[in-house]
């Protein structure tokens, strides 16, 4: 399969946008709103939105890692209040439950730092609309999928999931709670998103506040 990778890799997620973008359009997608999930999905959806010609916003996730492996994910949180376990991969271990609130309290913490930086103008209003969300790949599904239904519970007319890459599992998970959704590689033999790009560097909040107000600026403030 290494072949493969490299045919398909992705040189860093602004060409991944290109190209999913151009897969979306190709494919006739509409939608009212692209939403990136933090931090390296917004670097995506820059490019899709602006394949797409619509607007750029975020919806707000975090990962919920293992207590005693916190690169694991066992579940995540989205904005409003959703929260998703997975308690196959929590196990039975008593002390990773009893450190569970801990990690949870932790990351809402964060999310509400998130909410204050990436949503200063307010939090975008998704009622009626059909959304688009796009991250740079789905291992597990778990964040995905909390923000497929946070973005429910704000009373969505449509949802799509849009990525560059993603697992078997994950990719059938989403297709559980998304109306579509949209991949350019489904590998039987994933292993870790970043295998996929050649640059895979952490996104700081600097760079996702850049494309939020470069894709506003060219957008004109379109709704």
């Amino acid at each position: 399969m290494e072949n493969d990778y490299f045919v398909m890799a992705f040189a860093s997620r602004e060409e991944a946008g290109r190209r999913l973008g151009k897969l979306l359009r190709n494919d006739g997608i509409k939608v009212d709103l692209v939403l990136g999930l933090p931090r390296g999905g917004v670097i995506v959806a820059a490019g899709v939105a602006r394949e797409l010609q619509r607007p750029l916003d975020v919806l707000l996730v975090r990962k919920i890692g293992h207590p005693l492996q916190r690169e694991f994910a066992v579940g995540a949180l989205a904005e409003p209040d959703v929260v998703i376990l997975d308690e196959h991969s929590l196990g039975r271990n008593p002390l990773a439950r009893l450190q569970l609130d801990e990690v949870i309290a932790e990351e809402t913490g964060r999310l509400k730092e998130y909410r204050a930086k990436f949503h200063g103008g307010g939090v975008p209003e998704l009622g009626g609309k059909t959304v688009l969300l796009v991250d740079d790949g789905l291992a597990t599904g778990a964040t995905a999928a909390a923000a497929v239904l946070a973005a429910k519970k704000r009373n969505v007319a449509r949802i799509i999931m849009a990525v560059p890459v993603a697992s078997i599992g994950a990719f059938e998970r989403i297709k559980q709670v998304a109306d579509d959704v949209k991949v350019l590689l489904v590998d039987a033999d994933f292993k870790a998103v970043g295998q996929y790009y050649e640059v895979f560097d952490q996104t700081s909040d600097e760079e996702v506040l850049a494309a939020l107000r470069e894709t506003e600026r060219r957008s004109g403030g379109l709704e």
